[in-house]
């Protein structure tokens, strides 16, 4: 007869930021590996989806509270995962490792290059890792395409097209996500992790130029070693396809390489982060200089329109 003291008990996890759009994705992760989230921050309290997850977790509004929470239950906890404001990350990814946890942490990692440099030394200091959510890798169409690519002859050149458009209302520009010093803007937003595939696939990136760049829209191209690649990204309704407009739909996701469309591209989003989790407590998660040329991109993009810029290394 199985003794039910011997079971492993459950990983633990906290995480910051419960009341925003991505967090769900987060408990959904928790519960599917098995883990249990055990305390959660936002300062919106209207946050009643976790009692759908995790009921017993504490709660705080206010991270002076959580940050002494965290301080009290040092190296208790395995994971604070960061789903706050992009500008806050690398803050709250410090928080997990010197509370003796893992972070894994939502795109964007940070806003700034010099940020991942920053995190580095930590891990280095602590021991603990952090984990960036880059979660295009592991779509299966997306795997697929790179395996084409890298079955190629090294000579090969494609051609490449990412378009994102997706619905936001008023409260969009009104929010945090509108002011450029705390978002990074639409191109960290809506286009880092799309900008990260296309580096996982195609390689380094080399040099950009951003040929549209507002508030609500922006357009470019970035060579990378085996494509130049078109991008576009936009929240404004005008912009989606007719057929999504028809259809009732708020969004539209484009990858075309070659003129061909990547099949499914748009579908299976909802349940990426679970095959992230998977990864990280399977011990091959992706680690922080994955996220570099991602953010290396955004940095430059935010420098706005203008002339061709090559990748600084």
């Amino acid at each position: 007869m199985n003794d039910p003291s011997t079971k492993p008990k459950p990983l633990r996890f906290a995480l910051v930021g419960a009341a925003g759009f991505v967090a769900k994705r987060h408990f959904e992760a928790i519960k599917h590996v098995g883990g249990e989230l055990v305390a959660a921050l936002d300062l919106n309290d209207s946050v009643g989806l976790i009692d759908s997850f995790a009921p017993e977790a504490d709660f705080f509004t206010e991270p002076e509270r959580f940050d002494r929470y965290l301080n009290r239950r040092s190296g208790e906890l395995d994971y604070v995962v960061v789903c706050s404001p992009n500008y806050l990350h690398d803050s709250h990814c410090r928080w997990a490792l010197r509370s003796g946890a893992n972070a894994i942490c939502e795109k964007p990692l940070v806003l700034k290059p010099h940020n991942i440099d920053q995190l580095q030394r930590l891990e280095e200091d602590t021991g603990r890792r952090v984990y960036p959510i880059l979660q295009l890798r592991y779509h299966p169409e997306i795997a697929e395409l790179k395996r084409r690519v890298e079955a190629e002859d090294s000579d090969a050149i494609h051609t490449a097209s990412v378009t994102y458009i997706t619905r936001r209302g008023k409260w969009y520009l009104r929010s945090w996500k509108g002011d450029v010093r705390k978002s990074g803007g639409i191109a960290t937003n809506l286009g880092v992790h799309f900008f990260d595939m296309l580096s996982w696939v195609f390689g380094p990136w080399s040099g950009l130029m951003v040929t549209e760049l507002s508030e609500t829209r922006g357009a470019g191209v970035i060579d990378f070693a085996r494509t130049r690649a078109h991008w576009t990204l936009s929240t404004r309704y005008e912009d989606l396809p007719d057929h999504v407009k028809d259809a009732g739909g708020y969004a539209y996701r484009d990858l075309r390489v070659d003129d061909e469309k990547v099949a499914d591209y748009s579908q299976g989003f909802t349940s990426l982060h679970n095959l992230v989790y998977e990864a990280v407590l399977g011990g091959h998660g992706l680690a922080l200089e994955d996220a570099r040329q991602a953010i290396e991109m955004c940095d430059l993009i935010r420098q706005g329109e203008g002339k061709y810029q090559e990748a600084k290394r």
